[in-house]
């Protein structure tokens, strides 16, 4: 059967791209080797989500004195966490599966690879193969844990996130290794259920991509949790030949220390799912382990598209998404079924969100950034301890920064750590995507009490306009 759109991979990139390519008129099938939604939706983003709920649920019953509220015998199931988790994901991917159905789209199950510029070949499960045809590809095929040859994953005591989310029994003590969105978030969960966690990071601060003020922020409230943190440090080997694990660190001053404790998760990372894809013999380019693509997808081969994690834009599931449009947009626009090209994305105006307690958000430019780009700036930030909302909640850690260009006003950049700010970092993406100035912004009148009056004090705050701080 002859197609005009192949998506190989049904994740967060490749499940929107098949549907906006359907809604567009094309006729459209999607080849998965395992389960539509891909790795954010079964192993991603949505299960560990449920995890850190079911921690944060705990977390709030063991202070619920702090609320006027007692409760006795409290405990937890890791069994039930684990498995609710599952049972949230299992949801979400029969969602997709309905998604399929409802925009009449194909689901292929197997491992898909590019033949030729109209042709895709499927290996099913059983070891048959098929050959579709089709005018136009895009790769949407994500990304896995990145393994270190000093780190080599057994999926027992030294894993990936996957074996993380689905452990047998709660392991006592956990090293984790890295301390991006999966280390931080992994560290959360587990301390919050009673594993004595150790985070390992080979920088000098935690969560390292964002403004240097959030990652003091998030190791202050860590610290306080009793997590334990050693930054400018690298596990340099590992030892599982006894009963748990032994990690042999590097620290910044050329000294040694063993840590040891029942598992280590390896949160290093994510590597791009671009092998085995008939890339080389089609001469589709590559750099740094991405596939090259133009600001439609495109990659180096007219009418092969690539996007997510295995192309080069940052390795998130919207980022994907939007990704999967454009390129589906671009299909349409080539076949004359959309009267208008896509607009590229701008990659400086991508949120990042991170679902650790307190949560974080950002977008824009850090302050460091900032002022290396040449911009002579001015810095607004709020504390949610002085928040009614966050007093009333209890969650009174954390703060709104804000950063804006001294001479025309321009929204540089905003970042925010806290309860719920990663529902409150949007205004700040549509506030710089429509050119909003701080002006602008204190002339928008935000409800009360609310967290999110925090970004208009925050910038109140930079032009020497704070009421409440």
């Amino acid at each position: 059967m002859a197609y005009d759109v192949i998506v190989i991979g049904s994740g967060p990139g490749g499940y929107p791209a098949a549907i906006r390519a359907s809604q567009l008129g094309l006729k459209v099938a999607i080849i998965e080797k395992e389960s539509l939604g891909g790795v954010c939706l079964n192993w991603g983003c949505i299960p560990t989500k449920a995890l850190i709920k079911s921690a944060q649920v705990y977390d709030y019953v063991k202070h619920s004195a702090d609320y006027g509220i007692t409760a006795s015998g409290v405990n937890h199931d890791f069994g039930k966490v684990i498995s609710r988790s599952r049972g949230v994901a299992d949801k979400m991917s029969k969602g997709v599966q309905f998604l399929m159905k409802k925009n009449k789209i194909d689901v292929v199950m197997g491992y898909g690879k590019v033949l030729s510029k109209g042709k895709v070949e499927v290996k099913a499960a059983d070891g048959s193969t098929q050959v579709l045809d089709t005018k136009y590809i895009a790769i949407a095929t994500g990304g896995r844990s990145r393994a270190l040859p000093n780190l080599p994953q057994d999926g027992k005591k030294v894993l990936g996130y996957r074996e993380a989310m689905v452990l047998p029994t709660q392991p006592k003590s956990m090293i984790i290794v890295g301390s991006g969105a999966i280390g931080v978030e992994f560290a959360y969960v587990y301390n919050s259920m009673g594993t004595k966690v150790t985070i390992v990071e080979f920088l000098p601060r935690i969560v390292p991509v964002e403004d240097e003020d959030i990652s003091k922020e998030l190791e202050k409230q860590y610290k306080k949790n009793g997590i334990d943190i050693m930054t400018n440090a690298s596990v340099e080997s590992v030892d599982t030949t006894g009963a748990g694990v032994k990690a042999k660190v590097k620290l910044q001053d050329g000294s040694y220390v063993t840590l040891e404790a029942d598992v280590l998760l390896s949160a290093v990372g994510v590597v791009a799912n671009i092998e085995n894809l008939g890339l080389e013999s089609n001469g589709i380019k590559t750099d740094k382990g991405r596939i090259i693509v133009d600001k439609y997808q495109q990659s180096s081969i007219p009418g092969i598209y690539a996007l997510g994690d295995c192309s080069p834009g940052q390795a998130l599931a919207h980022v994907a998404a939007k990704e999967g449009i454009i390129a589906a947009e671009h299909m349409a626009y080539l076949e004359k079924k959309n009267a208008h090209l896509p607009e590229g994305i701008d990659y400086n105006n991508v949120p990042g969100c991170t679902y650790c307690i307190p949560e974080i958000s950002s977008v824009g430019y850090t302050e460091k950034a900032a002022k290396e780009a040449g911009y002579e700036i001015k810095v607004g930030k709020f504390p949610f301890v002085a928040s009614g909302k966050a007093s009333a909640a209890g969650a009174t850690e954390g703060f709104v920064k804000v950063i804006f260009d001294a001479k025309y006003g321009e929204f540089l950049g905003c970042h925010m750590i806290g309860m719920n700010v990663t529902e409150m970092i949007a205004e700040a993406v549509v506030a710089r995507k429509l050119e909003t100035t701080a002006h602008e912004i204190l002339n928008a009148i935000h409800p009360h009490p609310t967290m999110s009056e925090g970004l208009k004090e925050a910038v109140a705050a930079a032009y020497g306009e704070a009421i409440d701080i």
